[in-house]
């Protein structure tokens, strides 16, 4: 019978200096993963990456108004502060028009001799004037005309005073549905503090975009070369497009949530993507739908107040000639879009507190 070795190499214990690496390492981990257990929030138990995820399971309901009772709503709460944001409304449309500025007269011609110069036959009486200033509201709207020729600086500029009017309509909106009665000095003093976590949140916003900005510039260029013109590649390029703009969909749902809770005091900005994930989560299709009926609103809104205006000036420009030079349809387009900004703001605010005051089972 062989001999047992006694000799025999025995396993190796840990070092102690290994074991407080190893303890530390350890210890570190745990403490990563609880953080971002905490970071990520309550409810992504919803759904796990690569695991299968059942409806039943998940399914988030909510107790919202309709949508026509949204918009009357937004509406209401607007005009039942108006000495509040009437002043606002007055004060953002003039340091526009002083820093900016607006759209000249003449540019504003250039819409009407290249509309009359086109369509000649359509021009002619009421009818005709009724649809040349439907397609002058159109061309000025859709190119964004309210200042011709911007620089840079009137571009940042422009860019940064709708940033206060969103920051500072948020901030009213969250004071008066807390039944406080706040000033319109309380909201341009006190607003502004959430203003670098809202530039970091519309840095990932444009980077969430890059999909749907990819299918802009890849349409325009498969138009140009004649792409689209063989059915399989318009079939390739229709799926493309479709991935495309359902990611920056997906993606933008949760993001423009975030850009409202990140002008709450105290909260950064990853931690308002995270918490807006968690709150649209199953939810982004209804805020999708939302969005677009509340494109419908605005486009019914430029309508009601434009379409009037414009017909208005083509009257009196026709009647008087010492008038031509005023620029009143700039000034009343600048007007309603500003008006229009308020609005959508209000409408996603509202959004967003029915669904965060809502109490889930």
């Amino acid at each position: 019978m062989a001999k047992i070795n006694s000799k025999a190499k025995k396993p190796k214990k840990p070092s102690g200096n290994f074991q407080k690496v190893k303890d530390t390492v350890t210890k570190s981990f745990q403490k990563l993963q609880a953080r971002y257990q905490k970071f990520r929030g309550p409810h992504r138990k919803y759904h796990k990456s690569f695991h299968r995820s059942y409806r039943e399971d998940y399914r988030r309901e909510t107790k919202t108004p309709g949508l026509l009772s949204h918009a009357m709503t937004t509406f209401q709460t607007i005009f039942q502060h108006w000495r509040t944001f009437l002043p606002f409304l007055a004060l953002m449309v003039g340091l526009y028009i002083l820093i900016v500025g607006i759209m000249s007269e003449d540019f504003y011609k250039q819409y009407q001799e290249a509309l009359d110069y086109s369509t000649e036959s359509l021009a002619m009486g009421d009818i005709g004037n009724f649809a040349r200033a439907g397609m002058l509201l159109l061309s000025t709207v859709t190119t964004g005309g309210f200042s011709s020729g911007m620089s840079d600086s009137q571009v940042v500029f422009m860019i940064l005073l709708f940033l206060i009017m969103w920051m500072v309509t948020l901030f009213l909106l969250r004071h008066f549905l807390a039944g406080e009665h706040p000033k319109l000095r309380d909201g341009l003093y006190n607003a502004l503090g959430p203003l670098l976590s809202t530039l970091l949140i519309f840095a990932v916003i444009f980077i969430q975009a890059i999909p749907l900005m990819l299918v802009i510039i890849t349409y325009s260029a498969a138009v140009m070369t004649g792409f689209l013109s063989t059915p399989f590649y318009a079939l390739v390029y229709f799926l493309f497009a479709t991935t495309m703009i359902l990611l920056s969909a997906y993606l933008l749902s949760s993001s423009i949530m975030a850009l409202v809770a990140g002008t709450t005091p105290g909260m950064y900005p990853m931690k308002a993507l995270a918490a807006a994930s968690d709150l649209m989560a199953e939810r982004r299709i209804k805020f999708v739908l939302r969005l677009l009926y509340l494109i419908f609103v605005v486009a019914l809104v430029y309508i009601i107040i434009m379409m009037p205006v414009i017909l208005i000036d083509l009257l009196l420009k026709s009647w008087w000639d010492w008038i031509s030079g005023w620029p009143i349809v700039p000034f009343f387009l600048l007007t309603t879009t500003c008006f229009v900004f308020i609005y959508a703001t209000t409408y996603i605010y509202l959004y967003y507190r029915w669904l965060l005051d809502y109490k889930e089972k």
